[in-house]
């Protein structure tokens, strides 16, 4: 038991350690942001309050919460310090879910604004900066997130379960836990729009509208649709999400407005479609699958195994 408590103690002063050393290069890259951009910027009204609101968020209160932990590691008061940290976690959601809009109007005003423009350049070539852009500063506190959740549940394995902080760790790694869910949420749907803009960027016309709310793009592929009557295999594009799956055909090369881009062909609803593995048709070489609708069975191929076991789980489980 000895030995166990001291191995425990060993590695729990290691990660605590570790833990003050990262928080301390953390704090001096917000402290970058903080001071070179928004105290001036605020001294200087560069830009309007709402517009630096929206850039930089409640990155300021982030600094301050962060201050406040490393100056509790550094007495070694674990405890209070993780209490007062979790109780300003959600400072970290409400980060996530203004970033996007943040790199918007950071993006907008380095176009518009020709002062603004100059003072981020300027600032950037500080040594302090050590050729780091205000872009790559900006999702710190995200990062930062994620190595917390890892450091607390290394400190909690490492906490004798009757000592008196293992309770507060204990609490501690839930909340970062459920923070930490929250904003992969965020990040998750974010993901997921952008997916859904590029392909109905890349269908021609508008009649096909993916932009719906629950919507989940899942994959795209080139497969082999083979016919009914013994034509010739026909290549096609298929997008499946999570309620729908469309076969698209490239647009012809010469069109004038669409060469680069694909015609939806079908649209078809996966709450009544059955998909299956049809076995004996392909010699070794990759595979086939049915899917079957009310009003019609789809026949697809590909000569790669691989890539028609992937279809085949992604298909299962969209309709699952």
């Amino acid at each position: 038991v000895e030995e166990q408590r001291a191995r425990w103690e060993r590695k729990r002063s290691r990660t605590a350690k570790e833990l003050l050393e990262t928080e301390h290069k953390y704090l001096e890259q917000l402290d970058l942001v903080v001071t070179f951009f928004v105290t001036i910027l605020k001294a200087k009204g560069t830009l309007k309050p709402a517009v630096l609101e929206t850039i930089f968020g409640p990155l300021e209160s982030i600094y301050s919460v962060s201050h406040v932990l490393s100056l509790h590691l550094e007495r070694g008061n674990l405890g209070p310090g993780l209490e007062n940290f979790c109780q300003n976690l959600e400072l970290y959601g409400h980060y996530a879910e203004n970033l996007e809009q943040a790199n918007k109007t950071l993006k907008e005003q380095l176009r518009k604004n020709k002062s603004f423009r100059r003072f981020k350049k300027l600032q950037e070539t500080r040594p302090q900066f050590q050729g780091r852009k205000l872009e790559d500063l900006l999702p710190l506190p995200l990062q930062r997130l994620h190595q917390y959740k890892h450091f607390l549940r290394d400190l909690l394995e490492n906490t004798s379960p009757d000592s008196a902080e293992y309770q507060k760790l204990a609490k501690a790694v839930k909340s970062v836990s459920e923070v930490s869910r929250w904003v992969q949420d965020i990040i998750h749907k974010r993901e997921n729009s952008l997916q859904l803009l590029r392909v109905q960027k890349l269908l021609k016309g508008q009649k096909t509208q993916l932009l719906t709310p629950g919507r989940w793009y899942i994959r795209e592929g080139w497969l082999l649709v083979v016919p009914s009557k013994g034509e010739e295999l026909k290549r096609r594009m298929f997008f499946l999400f999570s309620d729908i799956f469309i076969a698209t055909k490239p647009c012809h090369p010469l069109h004038p407005l669409s060469s680069n881009k694909l015609a939806c062909q079908a649209v078809y609803p996966l709450h009544q479609c059955v998909v299956d593995k049809v076995f004996g048709h392909t010699q070794s070489q990759g595979g086939l699958l049915s899917l079957s609708f009310p009003h019609k069975t789809l026949l697809l191929m590909s000569g790669d195994q691989q890539d028609i076991n992937d279809w085949y789980r992604s298909l299962t489980t969209a309709v699952r």
